[in-house]
């Protein structure tokens, strides 16, 4: 499945009072990775919203392997997975980008909601066919 690798510097303000980053703002960093990844297949959330389609969160998971700190350089790579069909699911994996130690893996379900009628419906098949196109980057 395609892959896509985005760097991110910790900022202060994502840390707690320990220093570390604080456990909601992976969730975040899965976003960013998200993001990026669609924008990287040629095109952007505000363009799925346009078309009228929303991809709302229904589901999120996040292990926690080794935490961030402030300043760090981390890598989120983000991959969809094939077996769902109803919407999208994504894969993260987030790394510690000079050590490439593993520090967080997780997913995201999306579910595709109509904007107009606010139903659960197909994911297009022109998205579809973008998130599980490989382009090599």
């Amino acid at each position: 499945m395609p892959l896509h690798r985005v760097e991110y510097r910790v900022l202060y303000g994502d840390t707690d009072q320990m220093g570390v980053v604080y456990y909601a703002n992976y969730l975040r960093y899965f976003e960013l990775g998200r993001a990026e990844y669609l924008r990287a297949r040629g095109f952007t959330y505000r363009e799925v919203e346009e078309s009228g389609i929303m991809m709302p969160v229904a589901e999120a998971g996040v292990k926690y392997h080794v935490p961030a700190r402030y300043d760090d350089l981390i890598v989120v790579e983000t991959s969809p997975d094939p077996l769902v069909r109803s919407g999208f699911r994504f894969t993260y994996r987030v790394l510690h980008k000079e050590s490439d130690t593993l520090l967080v893996t997780g997913h995201t379900l999306h579910a595709c909601v109509n904007v107009e009628t606010g139903r659960v419906c197909r994911p297009p098949k022109d998205i579809v066919t973008k998130v599980f196109l490989d382009t090599g980057r």
